[in-house]
């Protein structure tokens, strides 16, 4: 109706233009904006970097954009500026020169200060030194322990701590830190919860290491934000944020409910499939992640770790034995008074 309106009184097409980025922008509000408003505190401070960036960014480009749409329309064709401020002969103004340069170097050097200061800060494997910006972390605050695989197309969560797993559901008690450790059992992927924290990569044979944690009870959305193949589209997963109530609640019904995680269960699970539903687990068998990591959960193969210690001691053995023969040859080279005379001090 406002188009048709608009339409009849032929309004500048400029202005229709204004009029439907303005109505966008309202109903952009009616979504969440996950990313900028989110409920843990490692992505509330990633959030707030990314507004600090874009302002500062945006110190230069709206005035550049709006100086370029200025001139333009200034020294337009049959314009009086065009014939009045017509100098052929300028070619240089100090001040100019120190506003055009200063300005974007100020930026700059504003910017990597803040990128430098937040890389360190928000470190995925740095531990946690708060709960939020209100609340210190204290001695009590021992963070859960996750460990996450990526498999094909599901997520795989170990409970080390409670002894339990589950498949697509997440959770943790709010205001407690969690430390993930992650892997992948073939294909490699990225981890990525909005509301908690920023993505990280997992690989097979590799560990990545996230600490975050989540401070407003809720139900959030988890996703593989790296492609991986065809059932890529469905990799999602429910991050809940508990109580300690609740949360304890949560493991009593997944000990009640679950069945055992054995290596028989798993290599079941590592087959491809997708879209798969909430799976929980009540037991798991002794040392499975750590197998996933050193790919030999299969009967009889090596684990990954032992061959590299093999490897290592193997190299050990042969640097100790080129250097018994280097100093047995060099020994051998001298003249036979120098091997047999006496040191003198």
């Amino acid at each position: 109706m406002l188009l048709s309106h608009l339409r009849r009184v032929r309004v500048p097409h400029i202005l229709r233009l204004a009029v439907l980025l303005g109505l966008a922008g309202l109903l952009a509000g009616c979504s969440q904006l996950v990313v900028l408003y989110p409920s843990g505190d490692v992505a509330s401070q990633q959030g707030r970097l990314v507004v600090i960036a874009t302002v500062l960014m945006l110190l230069i480009i709206v005035p550049v954009i709006f100086l370029t749409l200025f001139f333009a329309w200034r020294y337009r064709q049959n314009s009086r500026h065009a014939d009045v401020d017509y100098s052929p002969d300028w070619h240089h103004s100090t001040r100019l020169e120190l506003v055009i340069w200063a300005a974007p170097l100020m930026i700059i050097i504003a910017l990597g200060a803040v990128t430098w200061i937040s890389t360190h800060q928000l470190d995925p494997y740095r531990p946690l030194d708060r709960i939020s910006a209100t609340k210190p972390l204290t001695e009590d605050n021992r963070p859960l322990e996750v460990e996450v695989v990526s498999l094909d197309w599901k997520w795989l969560f170990f409970y080390p701590e409670l002894g339990i797993a589950t498949v697509n559901e997440l959770a943790a008690p709010v205001d407690r830190p969690i430390r993930f450790r992650l892997t992948s059992s073939h294909t490699m992927n990225a981890f990525y919860i909005p509301a908690l924290a920023g993505m990280i990569y997992t690989m097979p044979g590799m560990q990545t290491e996230l600490n975050a944690v989540i401070n407003k009870p809720g139900t959030y959305k988890g996703m593989s934000s790296h492609y991986s193949g065809a059932g890529f589209s469905g990799m999602h997963f429910q991050f809940l944020g508990l109580s300690p109530e609740d949360f304890d609640g949560w493991v009593a019904r997944a000990k009640a409910e679950g069945r055992p995680l054995t290596r028989d269960a798993y290599r079941e699970l590592a087959r491809p499939s997708e879209r798969n539903p909430v799976v929980r687990y009540a037991s798991v068998e002794d040392g499975l992640y750590q197998r996933v990591l050193n790919l030999c959960v299969e009967e009889g193969q090596a684990c990954m770790h032992e061959v590299m210690a093999r490897d290592a001691l193997r190299n050990r053995a042969h640097a100790s034995a080129q250097r018994l023969a280097s100093a047995t040859e060099e020994t051998m080279c001298l003249a036979p008074d120098a091997r047999t005379a006496p040191v003198k001090f």
